[in-house]
């Protein structure tokens, strides 16, 4: 039998590859988006690896349509086995230059749409005892930046929601399964249509991965949902792990460096997703503006995959060296 799973965010970026990624194992693909040419293509791309796609149009921001667009899900494509939380919005602008309005549109949409997608697949797994929920999220749900609070405390806010929900999951000893990944820099479209007031075009910060890896990541995570959360890239574990033990010298450290550092050299494009879809008449696609200055593959994801080939390598390598050490002082 098919996998059945749905994608929020589907018609672009991590979302659009992650589907794409699903879909090459003919799974059963429920697209949920906003904008009618991205999710058309969308359609197109599932299709043409292999997957059966749904197209369903919806605001995550609001509740009844998610739950909608779930029951919809499943009675086109039967018990969903995985949801992914993957749908954002978001604005690059210092504090003060954000309005109220667009920080509270923010925090609906990349937060309360990831409770909303976990509600509806929740209501439909637990009566059943399976299934597996994926939470898109970022080194930011560790680490803000500046340029980026309402997506910084969204990010944030999903992590202690995650923590919440696996504590009341293992409670029940249920067999439903959440887990959470966090991505680095990667690039996608969102750069191009984030709502922005910075007199640049919006960057991710260096180092730069392609959809394809964060997609392959969320794959795995569905595939291997007991570990409570996945770090995808160098760059996330070594801001995770910075800001652990030197929150302070990461404040000076990206006061002085994250204005610049997330901004291009061209002018900012004029598109914004904010209230309404970019793509409501372009595919923007996974990709964004930054393929040149970007990677398709990550050592440290593998790594982590095959944590105990490394860790006997690593005990092989200072088992030799120790034995060697001994030889030379003899």
């Amino acid at each position: 039998m098919a996998q059945v799973v749905v994608v929020t965010g589907a018609s672009g970026g991590i979302g659009r590859a992650t589907a794409v990624a699903f879909a090459r194992r003919g799974a059963r693909v429920a697209l949920l988006a906003r904008g009618e040419s991205g999710l058309a293509a969308a359609v197109r791309d599932v299709e043409e690896a292999g997957g059966t796609a749904l197209p369903i149009e919806v605001d995550v921001a609001d509740y009844e349509q998610v739950e909608a667009a779930a029951g919809t899900a499943e009675k086109e494509l039967g018990p969903i086995d995985v949801w992914v939380n993957v749908a954002f919005s978001s604005v690059f602008a210092p504090f003060l230059e954000i309005e109220p309005s667009e920080f509270r549109r923010t925090t609906d949409v990349t937060y309360l749409g990831y409770v909303y997608g976990t509600r509806a697949a929740l209501d439909r797994m637990k009566p059943r005892d399976h299934g597996t929920i994926v939470q898109v999220g970022s080194a930011l749900a560790y680490r803000g930046i500046p340029l980026q609070s309402a997506y910084c405390g969204a990010k944030h806010a999903i992590q202690g929601f995650h923590d919440s929900l696996r504590c009341e999951l293992l409670h029940d000893k249920s067999n439903v399964h959440a887990t959470m990944v966090q991505m680095p820099a990667v690039n996608t479209p969102q750069f191009s249509w984030v709502l922005s007031r910075l007199p640049k075009h919006p960057q991710p910060v260096p180092p730069i991965f392609q959809p394809e890896v964060a997609a392959d990541a969320v794959v795995y995570a569905a595939d291997h949902p007991h570990r409570r959360e996945y770090w995808v890239g160098m760059p996330t574990v070594a801001t995770i792990v910075a800001n652990k033990f030197a929150a302070g010298l990461l404040d000076r450290y990206l006061a002085r460096t994250g204005y610049k550092s997330q901004q291009a050299d061209e002018p900012a494009e004029k598109a914004a997703n904010l209230w309404e879809p970019a793509d409501e008449n372009r595919d923007y696609g996974s990709h964004g503006a930054f393929d040149d200055r970007s990677t398709g593959r990550s050592y440290q994801v593998w790594a982590s995959r095959h944590r105990g080939l490394v860790t006997g390598l690593a005990t092989g390598a200072a088992a030799a060296a120790t034995v060697l050490l001994t030889r030379g002082r003899r």
